[in-house]
């Protein structure tokens, strides 16, 4: 172990966001507005589709599964946070840790899967508008997110498996403000070069290269059929139909190209730091304030529900 003070852990310390403690009382305020805004405007979508049946067609049942997955995936990362402020207890059991990392993995994988599904309704919608409710009847709609579901979850159990069987530590303290597979595997003692394969190559090419092709090929169709209307204000129509989910798609795919698609060796955690925190709340809190501030449907929604 070259020397190295190596041990078992029970507990992890997660050091947070700033070490500055002039900082802290800021950093509180900031992180609770933005995870309020990020329940509110979700929890209203939700509610809005579920409630209003004039949002009961396939591109809104999708958005309503985005939304859930944006709410659960905000209460397993910026909730722990809230808490560690209000309690002054940054600790984490080893356990705890694992299940976060599991939860956070699967619920990212659901929803970049969950914006394929969406990016193929947007294809019918427009490549295919004739056949539209033919093709994305209820059935497949309820077929494609619980795949969607599964297949996320599925897709994460190998990589839980793999850091539940790291034995050693160099240290309990994880430079970071969740526990995240990244610093846990900088942390590691352990010959983690397998796992790091997996996750740079099975992983992103499942969870990430996978949802992104089809959601690349259903916009090169889509782009296509756009181009190819004569008038350029059909184009623009056709083209505002979808670019809510083009907003959020770029934006999600971006924080996490930047976060995760490098060897550990060469990520800085500090750097990281600010992606993650892009990622888990900036992400959350823009997609429902994209697709109201961008919809006719969902602010006539609003006002018919107000």
């Amino acid at each position: 172990m070259d020397g190295r003070n190596v041990s078992t852990m029970t507990y992890f310390i997660i050091t947070g966001i700033s070490g500055q403690p002039s900082f802290q009382l800021f950093l509180f305020l900031l992180i609770l507005l933005i995870y309020l805004i990020t329940l509110g405007g979700n929890m209203t979508i939700f509610l809005l589709v579920c409630l209003d049946h004039h949002l009961h067609t396939p591109m809104y049942f999708f958005l309503a599964n985005l939304s859930i997955l944006d709410i659960s995936c905000s209460a397993i990362t910026i909730l722990k946070i809230l808490t560690s402020f209000i309690l002054g207890d940054n600790t984490v059991s080893v356990f705890e840790c694992l299940v976060q990392i599991f939860a956070f993995l699967s619920l990212t994988c659901d929803e970049l899967l969950v914006l394929a599904a969406m990016s193929y309704d947007r294809y019918v919608a427009i490549c295919k508008p004739l056949h539209y409710h033919r093709v994305m009847n209820s059935k497949l709609c309820v077929l494609l997110a619980s795949l969607c579901w599964v297949c996320g979850f599925l897709e994460s159990i190998p990589t839980f498996m793999g850091i539940f069987k790291l034995t050693c530590y160099e240290s309990n303290k994880m430079d970071h403000f969740f526990c995240d597979i990244v610093p846990l595997l900088k942390l590691s003692c352990s010959d983690t070069s397998f796992l790091q394969l997996y996750i740079l190559t099975v992983g992103v090419m499942v969870c990430g290269f996978t949802p992104f092709v089809l959601t690349f090929i259903s916009y090169i169709f889509i782009i296509t059929t756009i181009l190819s209307i004569r008038s350029s204000s059909g184009r623009r129509k056709t083209f505002y139909t979808c670019s809510s989910h083009l907003t959020v798609v770029i934006c999600l795919y971006s924080s996490l190209v930047f976060q995760y698609l490098r060897p550990t060796s060469s990520i800085n955690l500090g750097s990281s730091k600010y992606f993650s925190l892009f990622n888990i709340a900036a992400v959350p809190m823009l997609n429902p304030l994209i697709y109201s501030l961008k919809n006719k449907d969902v602010k006539a929604a609003i006002r018919r529900r107000i």
